[in-house]
């Protein structure tokens, strides 16, 4: 492996490491909400914020490697959908593809569910919450 592609390699791992680490959190939180119910709220918006960032480490991958191998990252208002396509196409000679089209539908659930943590109160979380948490669920089946 040459040198910018065992760096991107290891920014990579890193990043997976991290992602570990974030999923650690929302679990945490969420059992903390369960023997708490008079504080779930608190712990639901801790699991929120996490879950935020569990899509934010993947999408710092997908963006490390659009820039490091495909030399392209995508601009514009709708960049994050973009990058996700880009990730779903296999670049000849250069890389296969990242991400599956299903996975990468399942990563724009983590990315709409992003969307409602920025752009909703906090006290309206819960029900966002529930509803990804089920989606979460599905997946693991």
């Amino acid at each position: 492996m040459t040198g910018p592609y065992a760096v991107l390699a290891g920014r990579i791992r890193q990043d997976l490491a991290e992602l570990d680490h974030v999923v650690a959190r929302v679990e945490r939180a969420l059992a903390a909400g369960r023997e708490r119910p008079d504080e779930r709220d608190l712990f639901v918006d801790s699991a929120a914020l996490n879950l935020h960032d569990y899509y934010t480490g993947p999408e710092r991958t997908f963006t490390r490697i659009a820039a490091g191998m495909d030399k392209r990252v995508p601009s514009g208002p709708d960049w994050h959908r973009e990058l996700l396509r880009q990730m779903t196409l296999e670049i000849p000679e250069l890389r296969p593809p990242v991400l599956t089209a299903l996975a990468a539908r399942d990563v724009d659930e983590f990315l709409r569910f992003r969307h409602v943590v920025r752009h909703v109160y906090a006290f309206a979380l819960d029900e966002a919450l529930v509803a990804f948490t089920r989606f979460l669920e599905d997946l693991a089946r």
